[in-house]
């Protein structure tokens, strides 16, 4: 009995073909789609609108002095949870720099609290990032774990001047992200 040879080849390499046109598809199709978008799309976290009061929170800075957010109040505050082996941290101490630099005359501040890093640590890292706003330094992971009850780092509340917690950031903040949603409520009626 003869055996008929090229319909078993072709059995055999069917599936290999159908994948191959399939991958061929998909790549012609994310091509199309993808074609028009920036190749290095800025990604920002968008922050979260709260409304609750400020939790009580009083630490101390390099020198050892006490104090508190209620010695805030009147002003817009942005409390920064941080620590220095964080990358996501890092990269965004520029633009809070620069974001602080541009409106702290108009009654805004930003209060870096360092998450649990040696004093050394935090002033080098400080000097480093040329940071000019005020670092308050968490030991024992005070703002973390009670007042801002948050395990994620970094992480950033923005007060009112009435002492409202307004929004709350989970991740990096970018530059772009601070001008769309802090600025506003820094230029707010006092």
């Amino acid at each position: 009995m003869m055996e008929i040879q090229p319909a078993r080849n072709l059995q055999k390499f069917a599936p290999i073909f159908l994948l191959g046109l399939g991958l061929i598809l998909v790549a012609v199709s994310a091509f199309y789609l993808y074609r028009n978008n920036p190749p290095h799309a800025e990604f920002s976290v968008v922050p979260a609108a709260v409304n609750y009061l400020a939790p009580a929170l009083t630490l101390t800075d390099f020198d050892g002095v006490s104090h508190s957010l209620t010695d805030y109040r009147g002003q817009v505050t942005l409390v920064n949870l941080w620590a220095t082996w964080c990358e996501p941290c890092k990269k965004e101490m520029p633009a809070l720099q620069a974001f602080y630099d541009r409106y702290q005359k108009e009654g805004f501040v930003i209060i870096a609290v360092n998450d649990g890093d040696p004093t050394a640590d935090v002033v080098q890292f400080a000097k480093t990032f040329e940071l000019t706003f005020p670092i308050w330094l968490d030991p024992t992971y005070i703002a973390t774990e009670q007042a801002f009850r948050t395990i994620g780092l970094p992480s950033s509340y923005v007060i009112d001047r009435n002492g409202i917690v307004r929004l709350q950031w989970m991740g990096g903040i970018e530059k772009r992200a601070l001008e769309k949603y802090v600025a506003p409520i820094i230029k707010e009626e006092k």
